[in-house]
């Protein structure tokens, strides 16, 4: 590289945790849009145009368009560790490593999985609504009755690395662990692996830890959610769309699941107030913050810089996305 002809990073963000620790080689330039803006699809194909290497977080679309606006575009590096807004076709048309951040953000998901898991299955933000509104009455004993989550049984859905940490947390509560994943995990002395309907059936809370792919759109539905049952509590950390959130309302309507917690949404993110989504007691919401720890977010630009920095060196970049099979 040479003072002419820089390598050009675009940040679609300019708030990337840690970015400004980081020592830059010379001869690599970073560009970002202004403090606090967060670019539309047109806007982060202009702040493309020119540049070498794009970093990008989950809400940013990376499509054909983007490319062709983009030509010399050679790597893309996710902040996050799915890469379902990413065109993965596109990207090797064009010639494009696309990288993202596996393994960092695992225990910081794992913990909110829990967290989903605690406040749904015991009532936790109906408790808190209703102290804060100043209703806490006389004792009632059916006040808030939730239920159990140590020695239940946690069936988790997609046994990666994500899933693991979360099957070792459920062991400290003293579950039962059972998994179900597309290929065949290691025995680890956790969980047990079983077919994804008998996990459903046995277990009485269901965690997904999936990444969203054709063979993952819509794996929760109405049937599977029956599965589980009304003393039963669906979280997922996973994707948007892994859950039919339709079904899922009804199934929380009409009693035929207990509570349930979502991170990830069909689509994101969720603004108008009035969605139902927002405003169904047995379901615990939060906006897509399995990683937004400042350790985790930290370690997760710092290994997409990383990645990029390598192709910018000539070298292979360390956490290209896998191949979908």
């Amino acid at each position: 590289m040479s003072a002419q002809s820089p390598f050009r990073i675009a940040l679609s963000r300019r708030g990337f945790p840690g970015i400004d620790e980081i020592a830059l080689p010379d001869g690599v330039e970073l560009v970002a849009p202004p403090e606090g803006e967060a670019p539309d699809d047109a806007a982060l194909r202009h702040l493309a145009a020119g540049c070498q290497a794009l970093v990008v977080g989950t809400p940013d679309r990376v499509d054909a368009e983007l490319f062709a606006a983009a030509p010399e575009l050679r790597v893309v590096a996710l902040v996050a560790v799915g890469f379902d807004n990413v065109d993965l076709d596109a990207a090797r048309e064009a010639g494009v490593v696309v990288t993202h951040t596996p393994g960092v953000l695992s225990d910081a998901t794992a913990d909110l999985t829990f967290a989903l898991i605690l406040m749904a299955r015991r009532r936790l933000v109906d408790a808190t609504d209703t102290m804060r509104a100043g209703g806490w009455g006389p004792f009632d004993p059916q006040a808030f009755l939730g239920l159990d989550v140590g020695g239940t049984t946690l069936g988790v859905v997609g046994y990666g690395s994500i899933g693991q940490a979360v099957g070792r947390r459920a062991a400290g509560f003293g579950m039962t662990v059972l998994q179900h994943s597309r290929s065949p995990k290691p025995e680890d002395g956790i969980a047990t692996a079983v077919d994804l309907d008998e996990l459903l059936e046995r277990s009485d809370v269901v965690s997904l830890n999936v990444p969203r792919t054709p063979e993952t759109a819509g794996l929760i539905g109405a049937r599977e959610l029956d599965l589980i049952g009304p003393r039963g509590t669906l979280v997922s950390t996973a994707r948007g769309g892994v859950v039919d959130e339709n079904a899922l309302l009804a199934a929380l309507r009409e009693g035929r699941l207990h509570s349930a917690g979502l991170d990830v949404f069909a689509t994101e993110p969720v603004r108008d107030p009035a969605d139902p989504l927002l405003h169904e007691p047995r379901l615990v919401v939060f906006p897509h913050i399995g990683s937004a720890t400042v350790e985790t977010r930290t370690a997760m630009t710092r290994m997409a810089l990383r990645n990029v920095l390598a192709v910018a060196a000539g070298e292979d970049a360390p956490n290209v996305v896998p191949p979908l099979r």
